[in-house]
């Protein structure tokens, strides 16, 4: 039997920002999403130009940098949408697993309807999930699609009860606001296993991309957000919340 091909975008081998320690990230191709912050539009066409491997082919590259990884780091997979190559990503889970790898998942929750993901969360050491908006009108606007699938992955991760770091991307006058924290903290606040709630300052250091794409970036003229700003709204939602923000 033939192996499974994944289409990757990029991989980096010593990342530091994409869950704990030292982490090998592998970008891997096709997004269903369309968010207006996006950095990595290059991502979104499934059959966009990408490097096609297979999974063992993968983890012998990863393997290079194990001695790196220590106690807690490991490889992400990260996007684009890992979970639009689900039978890829689940072989790459597995072959992790069997070589004592920690793995996290890095994903919006959207990806293929049909698809039972639980047998994928069941091999993940740590999801870290974006939370692109709690209300369905306002993430329609900043993604184009609804928030149902979303919605059913993270009841899935529930019920599963994996481990999750929870990510907002924060925009200035569009959810740098206390109506956001208040409904940010009544939507997680009843979540179980979340060891880590992080508010992350936006960058328009992508817009560039856009430009080279011939992509309109809907962002343009958006400063980016003060960093030490955003660091004071997540200690606020962690303090709403009654919580500290754990480590792995």
């Amino acid at each position: 039997m033939s192996e499974v091909i994944g289409r990757i975008s990029s991989e980096e081998s010593l990342g530091l920002v994409d869950g704990p320690g030292i982490r090998y990230v592998v970008f891997m191709q096709g997004c269903y999403l369309r968010c207006k912050y996006c950095h990595n539009p290059e991502t979104w066409e499934i059959k966009g130009e990408s490097n096609p491997t297979t999974p063992n082919r993968l983890i012998k590259r990863i393997e290079r940098y194990k001695t790196y990884f220590g106690k807690c780091g490991g490889v992400t997979f990260s996007g684009g949408e890992p979970l639009l190559q689900p039978q890829f990503l689940y072989q790459c889970l597995k072959i992790c697993k069997r070589k004592n790898i920690n793995t996290a998942l890095d994903t919006s929750g959207v990806g293929i309807d049909s698809y039972d993901y639980r047998k994928i969360l069941q091999l993940c050491d740590l999801v870290i999930l974006d939370i692109k908006a709690v209300n369905a009108d306002d993430y329609n606007t900043l993604t184009g699609k609804p928030i149902t699938s979303f919605e059913k992955f993270l009841a899935l991760t529930q019920k599963v009860g994996v481990k999750l770091w929870l990510r907002q991307v924060i925009v200035p006058n569009y959810n740098d606001n206390e109506n956001n924290l208040e409904n940010l903290k009544n939507y997680i606040k009843n979540l179980k296993n979340v060891e880590k709630i992080e508010l992350l300052p936006y960058k328009n250091s992508g817009e560039h991309k856009y430009k080279t794409l011939g992509l309109p970036y809907r962002l343009q003229g958006v400063p980016d957000m003060d960093e030490n700003v955003c660091k004071d709204l997540q200690d606020k939602l962690l303090n709403m919340l009654g919580r500290k923000n754990e480590m792995l």
